[in-house]
């Protein structure tokens, strides 16, 4: 379309702004945005796959892609029941740091970190990878003393991790309370300044497109309805668009990997609950890092769109329902206006539940199955988006080769067998 015949589309809009409405004009304009290339194709299943991904989220996509650009296996789909990032990918906070107590979670975080830091290049798509650092306050000398200590382990593992006074984090954060008096005083804290955030629905883009190109198939609106075994052996996968064949299955459907497993005879140690966020109305650019606080189980960003994104800890139950209660947002609502009162006459504009599934020492599961050719990729509580290019680059290692590589062995299922468990409750493993 030439620009002058743009120009006069544009004009005549404008010019009939006030005898139609803002859908009208919607629905007028959207003429101008029509015949773009999509992004993937929308494959429909072939008989029989090398590999097959379920869960269209961002650790299957990213799976995928790795099998295809890593280790050179292109017959992959991936199935999703809905569509690309419509469960947790598309309902999370978008943190992403590596600042973790223990060596083996260190490892898996920080490879995701070092993965995030050069993805939107390696992808060729602006995933809005955002460096501005993550704090996480204490409230207590006992919470103090125990995040000197995390502090030490961190940086021992190569980390990048400071210890901050509170007036150093009034200054890095200047809209925050810093009184002594109130009910959770900020003591100090710990920054990981390599830490932010992404564009969760842009990294599962940029995975699919990636993926697409490569030659995986990506088949939405897919449900898989059994896993089907020969003897011991996975041979494919019961679906709504009929048998699929596959040599191998990784599941990576993230609260619902219990009820994949269970199609498999096979019974996970993890339990699913809802994870709440909200969202307030926009507001000016007030704060440009994540606040995290573990005690009060409350943490908070801006958006690019001026909201206000805030997320509390998992709920008490457990439950498959993607909706909120009003407990947990009242609880983490209380402590943010207190820390800050800037905050205090904002509206809420969204409210939503994820589902997370939490293994009992708070760290995921990377790990064959004794069913020969399925894998399973899931457990990963509340920490799921930060890891997703570190988890879809070891899990498609562990699929390629049938055995895990040095940073995916610690979270293979017999370490709840053997009990070298990764207890990550108390260095934030499961408060993001």
């Amino acid at each position: 379309m030439a620009s002058s015949e743009l120009d006069r589309g544009i004009k005549g809009l404008a010019g009939r702004a006030k005898r139609y409405s803002v859908f009208a004009l919607a629905r007028n304009a959207s003429r101008y945005h029509q015949g773009w290339q999509q992004a993937w194709r929308h494959a429909e299943p072939k008989k029989s796959y090398d590999v097959i991904i379920i869960g269209g989220g961002g650790h299957g996509l990213a799976t995928a892609y790795y099998l295809a650009s890593v280790h050179g296996i292109t017959n992959v789909a991936v199935i999703e029941k809905g569509w690309l990032g419509g469960g947790n990918t598309g309902r999370n906070t978008t943190i992403i740091r590596s600042n973790y107590l223990w060596d083996e979670s260190a490892a898996i975080y920080e490879h995701a970190m070092q993965l995030w830091e050069g993805l939107a290049q390696d992808l060729n798509f602006n995933i809005m990878f955002s460096q501005r650092g993550v704090l996480t306050i204490a409230h207590s000398e006992h919470e103090l003393k125990e995040m000197s200590r995390r502090v030490h382990a961190i940086r021992l593992n190569g980390i990048d991790s400071d210890i901050l006074g509170p007036d150093e984090i009034k200054k890095f954060v200047p809209i925050i309370n810093i009184d002594q008096t109130i009910r959770y005083p900020v003591m100090g804290g710990f920054l990981q300044k390599r830490g932010g955030t992404a564009r969760h629905d842009a990294v599962a883009w940029g995975y699919a497109r990636a993926a697409d190109d490569l030659g995986v198939d990506i088949i939405q609106n897919c449900e898989v309805t059994g896993l089907r075994r020969r003897g011991r052996q996975i041979v494919g996968v019961e679906t709504s668009k009929g048998f699929i064949g596959a040599k191998k299955v990784g599941c990576v459907t993230a609260g619902h990997s219990s009820v994949l497993a269970d199609m498999a005879g096979l019974r996970l140690p993890i339990a699913s609950r809802p994870l709440q966020a909200l969202v307030s109305e926009p507001i000016k650019p007030i704060l440009d890092t994540v606040i995290m606080s573990n005690a009060v189980h409350m943490y908070i960003s801006q958006s690019d769109k001026g909201e206000m994104v805030l997320g509390a800890g998992v709920d008490k139950y457990n439950s498959y329902a993607q909706r909120g209660s009003w407990p947990v947002p009242e609880h983490m609502l209380a402590a943010a206006v207190e820390l800050f009162p800037v905050l205090s006459r904002l509206r809420m504009l969204r409210h939503w539940g994820g589902i997370v599934d939490t293994c009992p020492d708070a760290s995921p599961i990377l790990s064959k199955t004794d069913i020969e050719g399925l894998y399973f990729n899931c457990g990963w509580g509340t920490g799921g988006f930060k890891a997703t290019p570190g988890s879809g680059h070891v899990f498609a290692d562990l699929i390629a080769h049938d055995a895990p590589n040095r940073i995916a062995a610690p979270y293979a299922l017999k370490r709840f067998e053997t009990g070298f468990l990764i207890d990550e409750h108390g260095a934030a493993g499961v408060a993001h």
